[in-house]
């Protein structure tokens, strides 16, 4: 049996050692006869570092609007994250990987059809291939040792001839290099006093973003792939960076700007203000053109205008990246209304001096008629409140007020949100 043609096949072991003893046990030459050839260690396909599909195939998929599936052993399922033009991902155990692989379609009942047929006309099921307990457990004992591990990490602080070769700045303080695209001094310290400031009014401030239901970590600060054409993509390449080596948002958390114009730029993020696009678009005006979310987000600065990002139930579920939170700060967001959050990614904001507001009960923006682009002005807060109301603007003379719940749980989250964020918390400390 062979993997389907239509298959992108690869293999990323966590370390070294797992190619040992996949090595040891000749599991790799039959992976590798599957097309399951090692492609890197770590994170790769799992963070959207998966190369490209055959062009016939992405041409097919794009064409007839297909919905492309992942399989993979990884822990991340996020809709777009394996490659744009995959919709949906399943996490399975490795096994399970190659089987689908084989039979090359997820529609398939693997408990009573057959994976495929072998060169002599007989039906293969996958209870025919599926190892035992024993098998497993015996592979285990005869072939992985302390050894091995021993072996694998004893020169791994040396690295290899490149990584011994690389130029060391001395000193004890880091050499900003103001032409690097992976590190550059962020923003977050600039004009800081050790004196805490009042707490920061929010007056007609605007929508930069209306979402829906189970936004995640992954739609507001992507990991993977950097598109050409996205504003992270323009800045890169306005620097002279090359297409193949834009590497991923993930790779670039350390450039702020990088990071800034990937905050809601994944393509799959659906953003009501701008209803007929798919990705990281916004309008300030309903008569106006989409534009990126990061350019609008610098037009409103420009303007010295707040912003606002308003979504549905559990709002930055998923991974705890604490660049979804970065990322909005960065763009001007002075507070988020949710109907509900995910417990670390509501501490991250108020970490970034993002207010987090929450609807009450049976409220969100359908119930209050929000369209997008009303202007919103919150009534000043203090320390330890627990609502307080905000004021929507519909047409720059009707109003509507609503009450809030400021989710500032504890008195040490309002300590890091008067100080503007935890970094500042830290440094007047």
């Amino acid at each position: 049996m062979e993997s389907k043609s239509w298959v992108k096949t690869s293999l990323a072991p966590g370390s070294k050692v797992v190619t040992k003893y996949l090595e040891d046990t000749g599991l790799l030459n039959d992976l590798e006869s599957l097309g399951f050839n090692i492609v890197g260690y770590g994170c790769t396909t799992c963070i959207g570092n998966s190369g490209p599909l055959e062009p016939k195939i992405a041409e097919t998929v794009r064409n007839k609007k297909l919905i492309a599936s992942s399989v993979l052993s990884g822990n991340r399922n996020f809709e777009g994250r394996i490659h744009p033009l995959v919709k949906h991902n399943f996490l399975a155990s490795p096994p399970l990987v190659v089987a689908y692989a084989i039979a090359g379609s997820m529609l398939i009942n693997l408990e009573t059809e057959p994976l495929g047929i072998s060169k002599t006309g007989e039906e293969i099921f996958l209870k025919d291939v599926w190892p035992s307990k024993e098998e497993i457990y015996n592979l285990i004992e005869t072939t992985i040792t302390p050894q091995m591990f021993i072996e694998a990490y004893r020169e791994s602080l040396k690295g290899d001839l490149a990584w011994q070769q690389l130029d060391i700045p001395s000193g004890e303080i880091y050499e900003w290099q103001d032409n690097s695209t992976y590190i550059k001094k962020p923003p977050y310290f600039e004009s800081m006093t050790l004196d805490i400031p009042e707490m920061s009014s929010i007056k007609n401030a605007r929508l930069l973003a209306l979402l829906g239901d189970s936004v995640t970590t992954d739609h507001i600060s992507p990991a993977g792939n950097i598109d050409s054409e996205s504003p992270a993509g323009k800045y890169l390449l306005e620097r002279g960076v090359k297409r193949t080596a834009f590497n991923s948002y993930g790779s670039r958390r350390g450039n702020h700007e990088v990071m800034m114009r990937g905050t809601f730029a994944n393509i799959r993020l659906r953003n009501r203000l701008a209803p007929e696009t798919e990705g990281g678009w916004t309008k300030m005006s309903p008569d106006e053109e989409p534009m990126s979310i990061y350019e609008a987000a610098e037009q409103y600065k420009v303007d010295n205008t707040d912003l606002l990002i308003i979504a549905g139930k559990e709002y930055g579920t998923g991974s705890s990246r604490d660049w979804a939170a970065k990322g909005v700060s960065l763009l001007g967001v002075k507070a988020v209304i949710a109907e509900s959050y995910e417990r670390i990614h509501r501490s991250n904001l108020i970490g970034m001096g993002v207010l987090p507001l929450e609807f009450i009960a049976n409220q969100n923006a359908d119930s209050l008629g929000i369209k997008g682009f009303e202007s919103f002005t919150l009534k000043e807060i203090k320390s330890g409140d627990k609502t307080t109301e905000m004021i929507m603007m519909t047409n720059g003379k009707e109003s509507i007020t609503f009450q809030v719940t400021i989710r500032i749980d504890t008195p040490k989250e309002w300590e890091y949100f008067q100080n503007g964020g935890i970094l500042q918390y830290v440094i007047r400390r």
